[in-house]
């Protein structure tokens, strides 16, 4: 662009902000929410220039944000003030989401020198003692990993919404988080998800944040910035996140152990785990995000890669004899990489876990983190060394074990979410979104699997609606189990040996 040697040019333009999750911008009556990345501006060459944001907000309205505050004033505007936002550079405001709003709910406390707030924007009333109390906690036990914080503030912002959801955004001194409904806040599932996103996203502020891939230091706006590296990223963060809410006592050992269950059974009900591999599936993430999209394509980079994490752990503690952990991978990656400014890449995160466990491990990379494969087998050698073992059982629901399809009732139909490859069903052409009406000539209502149990021992047909069109399909049951039941407990019988590592792992007695 010429601008004729202009002292200033001014670029007026529009952005249409209604969508409200943990990574969006949303402008209504009640709140300003503002992503920065979505739709700030930036000229190349002048990236590391410093930036002032000036906002023109109501005179009542707060601003929860990691920017330092400028000088505030008399907006212009009627019953208007400026608040004025001030960023070192372009990174610093596109990784610095702000929320302004009348109606936010604010505290804070200090750890170690570092002040944690915690904003809330929505109808919901926090528990502030027993939340404080908790994050104390599990802050506490991810510096202790760590040894020291990235920056001298954090902030986590919630976005509160009267109905469920689930979503967080890292940032590197700041986290938005989505969730409901916020009248659960409080209270069972709602507070653990509020404990278990908010540990993972403030992990986040070394892994990802300051401890980053290759591809992304630094982080170059002009393309794509793909990575392999999302098992470790996403996935170790993931483990961690769980694992210090387990060793700082926020979570009981039932409460861990639900998350590492809950993460086998998506594992196990993947197909795709014989597809495409976690750092395949790392790469795909970046292409398609977070949606389903093609069944039986992709691996959690998330459910895999923390599945892998704990592998890799138990790798380098079983070899050094508890004395070496994947926490002293995590900590040469901040102190030797981070800390020099310095990304790392697959190779170098393979020789640093490799330096620790004393072992060539090209055939552990090739088969769980390069190769499409179950964890069963590994898991359960290597979670046996802290006296725990993997056990199965059928599923409940008699259509998905023995047919091998998965259904919801959605209005006065069964609608498949999933079909296992190589089951009757799938030999038998069923679908993906297909509407089941009848079981053999019986109409559905909301008794499929008593239908299905009742014709176990025979062929079934299945009346459906695809794309509007009906169908008869016809199912051979066959001898294989399908969508089997996984779960962790303890061993019944263990040695000293396990006792030990177990307690070191979990800094919890056995």
């Amino acid at each position: 662009m010429n601008c004729k040697g202009a002292a200033e040019v001014h670029i007026r333009y529009n952005y249409y902000g209604a969508e409200l999750n943990a990574g969006s911008t949303f402008l209504d009556t009640t709140q300003l929410y503002m992503n920065p990345v979505n739709c700030c501006l930036y000229v190349e060459g002048r990236i590391e220039e410093a930036i002032e944001v000036v906002l023109h907000l109501p005179s009542d309205y707060q601003v929860a944000c990691s920017m330092k505050k400028g000088q505030s004033g008399i907006s212009s505007f009627p019953e208007r003030k400026t608040v004025t936002l001030l960023a070192a550079d372009f990174h610093e405001l596109a990784d610095s989401p702000l929320i302004a709003s009348p109606n936010l709910q604010h505290n804070t406390f200090v750890l170690d020198g570092v002040e944690f707030n915690l904003w809330f924007q929505g109808e919901c009333k926090p528990a502030w003692s027993r939340i404080i109390n908790d994050f104390f906690i599990f802050i506490n036990e991810q510096f202790v990993m760590m040894k020291e914080f990235v920056h001298d503030e954090y902030h986590f912002l919630y976005q509160i919404l009267p109905y469920k959801f689930y979503h967080g955004v890292e940032h590197l001194k700041s986290t938005v988080i989505a969730l409901g409904p916020g009248y659960k806040l409080n209270e069972g599932e709602i507070y653990d998800n509020l404990l278990g996103v908010s540990s993972h996203e403030l992990y986040h502020a070394w892994n990802i944040k300051s401890i980053r891939p290759v591809e992304m230091m630094p982080y170059d706006y002009t393309r794509e910035n793909y990575s392999r590296l999302g098992y470790v990223c996403e996935g170790i963060t993931t483990y961690y996140g769980d694992l210090f809410l387990f060793r700082s006592g926020v979570y009981s050992e039932f409460e861990y152990l639900k998350t590492v269950h809950e993460r086998l059974q998506k594992h196990f009900d993947n197909p795709a785990r014989f597809n495409l591999s976690v750092a395949d599936s790392s790469f795909d993430t970046w292409l398609d995000g977070y949606v389903p999209g093609i069944p039986r394509r992709k691996t959690s980079i998330y459910d895999e890669g923390s599945l892998l994490a704990f592998m890799t752990d138990m790798i380098i503690r079983r070899n050094t004899r508890n004395e070496k952990s994947l926490d002293d991978v995590m900590r040469v990656l901040f102190y030797n990489y981070s800390r020099r400014g310095v990304g790392y890449s697959e190779e170098d995160y393979k020789r640093e876990v490799e330096k620790l466990a004393g072992e060539n491990l090209d055939d552990f990379f090739q088969t769980y983190v390069y190769g499409a494969t179950s964890y069963e087998h590994k898991f359960s050698e290597l979670a046996a060394y802290i006296g725990i073992e993997l056990r199965n059982q059928g599923c409940k629901k008699h259509y998905e074990g023995h047919l091998g399809f998965r259904a919801h009732h959605e209005g006065h139909h069964f609608k498949v979410s999933a079909v296992y490859p190589d089951s009757p069903s799938n030999k038998g052409g069923l679908a993906v979104n297909d509407e089941i009406l009848a079981l053999n000539g019986f109409v559905l209502k909301d008794d499929l699997h008593e239908w299905s149990s009742y014709f176990s021992d025979t062929a079934v047909r299945l009346t459906i609606s695809r794309q509007g069109i009906l169908h008869e399909l016809k199912l051979e049951p066959g001898p294989n189990t399908y969508y089997k039941l996984y779960y962790i407990q303890k061993l019944k019988h263990t040695d000293e040996h396990q006792k030990t590592a177990y307690q070191s792992w979990s800094r919890r007695k056995f």
